[in-house]
């Protein structure tokens, strides 16, 4: 009979449970997948907001403080991808996992990843454009609108270098809180593993796709169907904001953001730890 244990699983066996879930994803049903895709971009944009919402108004607290706070809350978004069970694009960039293993193919891959970063979108902008529907941007008489204008404008006003190598680091950041839930045993572990990678990447300015997808489609939304009384309240116009564009959104953020999280997630942490622990050796 085998051993039952209580203890978190140690890296040899996560990387066998990484391979096996990256199976379950690529072979996962066109609806479902989708489904659940849209949900994880939903996801994402409610741990956006809230990371906006603290963001606002906090220009009195010291950099480093005021960008731990963001990186704190924002953390909602993966806990609930991961216990909820949605798809998302940058953690299923460990499939790599399992594709080196020759366990999935690289048609499998590749339509997993289209399905779930098209999905991702979907519930990414329709929460942007519920949210700017229902108003919350003139909360708190505009300081949320105007810290959405300013994140959603920082990002596109990056150069192709600068995001591909944010892209990098932040989902090498990602993958390594998918990876240590590998290890957990209860839903607390995995809120626990989740909480410092997430917060870390946010607080240090890193760029991930899929939150790129609601930050600035909110900015945009905010900028191009603000209200008068809204840049009246914060002291700007749609002019100051030139840059903020969709075509900067794909083109000058979307794009360079989205390689450097397949680097940071498929190479960085799927296949080093490919590498250490499930390749075939003689």
């Amino acid at each position: 009979m085998s051993e039952i244990s209580f203890d978190s699983l140690l890296p040899p066996a996560m990387a066998a449970k990484a391979e096996d879930i990256g199976v379950k994803k690529a072979s996962m049903g066109f609806k479902n997948m989708f489904a659940l895709a849209v949900l994880a971009g939903a996801f994402i944009g409610i741990g956006a907001i809230f990371a906006t919402t603290a963001a606002a108004g906090n220009a009195d607290l010291p950099y480093g403080v005021g960008r731990l706070l963001v990186g704190l809350v924002f953390a909602v978004g993966l806990i609930l991808v991961v216990v909820g069970g949605a798809e998302l694009f940058t953690g299923n960039t460990l499939i790599t996992m399992a594709f080196a293993s020759k366990k999935v193919t690289l048609a499998q891959l590749l339509r997993n990843w289209g399905v779930v970063y098209v999905g991702n979108f979907v519930g990414s902008v329709l929460t942007a454009l519920f949210v700017f529907l229902g108003g919350q941007y003139m909360f708190g008489k505009g300081a949320i609108g105007l810290a959405a204008l300013n994140i959603a404008n920082a990002k596109v006003n990056l150069t192709f270098t600068e995001a591909l190598f944010l892209g990098i680091m932040c989902n090498a950041l990602v993958c390594m809180a998918v990876w240590m839930c590998y290890s957990a045993r209860t839903t607390t572990d995995k809120i626990l593993a989740i909480i410092p990678p997430i917060s870390c990447f946010v607080a240090a300015g890193f760029e991930h796709s899929i939150a790129n997808m609601y930050f600035i489609p909110i900015g945009l939304f905010i900028k191009d169907f603000g209200s008068a009384k809204f840049f009246e309240m914060i002291g700007k116009t749609a002019a100051d904001y030139a840059n903020l564009t969709w075509g900067n959104f794909f083109v000058a953020n979307l794009l360079p953001v989205t390689i450097g999280n397949i680097i940071g997630g498929a190479i960085m942490v799927g296949l080093i730890y490919w590498f250490v622990y499930n390749r075939k050796t003689a």
